[in-house]
């Protein structure tokens, strides 16, 4: 099992990122609370990583802190939330806010994240109220204001957005109509996509 990677990020298109470790480049996967903590390219960074192996390939998830890989560790393992949803959900809520809604049993807002109906929202408070109930999480509040984009960048960084959604499991349509209505040229591509996940939870 591969459990840490330290390396120089090579390229970022969420919600992958490619990582050269000595010479060889890891494709790893992020949720999008991850990206926003992630430096710029060319810079170092340390991932706690996930590996998940399949029969036709093998899947790397990374990290930025122990506690978000523990909760994609828990959420994978309830039936029928495998780690593709388990990025989605970490994308589209904040892991303490997650954690609240089992704990609370707070199926209404589970319900509102993507790829979540009833009887997910369910199951997932059944399988991980009591391993959640201690859970602590050392993520800080808030993050750094993104640097203002120029106004060339804009259609780049939109474009960028509509493919990591598509990636995360959304429907093209639903991913330019999402993106469509972010207006602030200066997000970067990561923000878009945060405030183009609310909009479809909402």
């Amino acid at each position: 099992m591969i459990g840490q990677l330290r390396g120089i990020i090579l390229e970022k298109q969420p919600p992958q990122l490619l990582l050269d470790v000595h010479g060889v480049a890891y494709e790893i996967d992020a949720p999008m609370n991850t990206f926003y903590r992630l430096p710029d390219i060319g810079q170092e960074v340390t991932l706690l990583t996930h590996l998940v192996i399949r029969e036709d390939a093998h899947y790397l998830y990374g990290f930025y802190t122990r506690e978000e890989r523990t909760l994609f560790r828990t959420l994978i393992k309830v039936n029928g939330v495998g780690p593709r949803l388990g990025l989605t959900i970490l994308s589209s809520i904040e892991p303490t806010e997650f954690v609240r809604c089992i704990i609370n049993n707070d199926s209404a807002n589970l319900i509102r994240l993507p790829g979540i109906g009833k009887k997910t929202a369910e199951r997932l408070i059944i399988e991980m109220r009591d391993t959640l109930s201690t859970w602590q999480s050392s993520l800080p509040a808030g993050s750094d204001p993104a640097p203002i984009k120029k106004i060339g960048e804009t259609n780049r960084q939109m474009q960028d957005a509509i493919s990591a959604l598509i990636a995360l499991g959304y429907k093209p349509t639903e991913a330019s109509r999402a993106v469509s209505k972010i207006t602030d040229i200066h997000l970067s591509s990561e923000e878009i996509i945060r405030q183009a996940l609310r909009e479809m939870v909402v």
